[in-house]
């Protein structure tokens, strides 16, 4: 990490077209996320707009400053849509898939937790497809607790997938 300087900051529109390139590569070639099909910018683009610079639904981007390339992105989203889940929400990170295991997905999660420290947030939850160490590693650094696991929840590449859910105190 120490030879590129890495900014982060929030996800804007500027941003579109590199986090649907590095989320089409998550849908095509991992069972990370459940998304089966490759989508486009415009097809991406509520998805951004749902999450402003401000309130407890973040997106934030962490970009090569040198090469002005995208690295990675961290979202919290909401958990549930009645009422009563408004202070819960769903956290996610994903990293290019060269910029893993060098403290991008660390970086990004520590800058969207502070800016939820504000926010009227009780509890943040993350879903990870199992296998996945990088992933539970990094969430258990965070603070998340295991809850539980969903057995073949999704089918994804003509195989089953387990996911498994952990929760975070905010």
């Amino acid at each position: 990490m120490s030879q590129m300087e890495v900014q982060v900051r929030p996800g804007t529109e500027a941003d579109l077209t590199a986090l649907t390139e590095l989320y089409n590569h998550y849908i095509r070639e991992t069972a990370i996320t459940f998304d089966t099909e490759p989508i486009t910018p415009d097809e991406r683009r509520p998805w951004l707009l749902s999450h402003p610079e401000d309130g407890p639904h973040r997106l934030l981007v962490a970009r090569d400053v040198q090469n002005d390339r995208l690295l990675g992105y961290a979202t919290s989203s909401p958990f549930r849509p009645k009422a009563a889940y408004a202070t819960s929400v769903e956290v996610s990170v994903y990293c290019a898939p060269d910029a893993g295991g060098r403290g991008v997905g660390t970086l990004l999660y520590k800058a969207l937790f502070e800016a939820l420290a504000d926010e009227d947030v009780h509890r943040a939850y993350a879903g990870i497809t199992v296998p996945n160490e990088a992933s539970v590693r990094l969430h258990e650094r965070f603070g998340f607790a295991h809850t539980g696991t969903h057995g073949e929840v999704g089918r994804k590449f003509g195989a089953y997938w387990d996911v498994a859910w952990y929760e975070k105190k905010l």
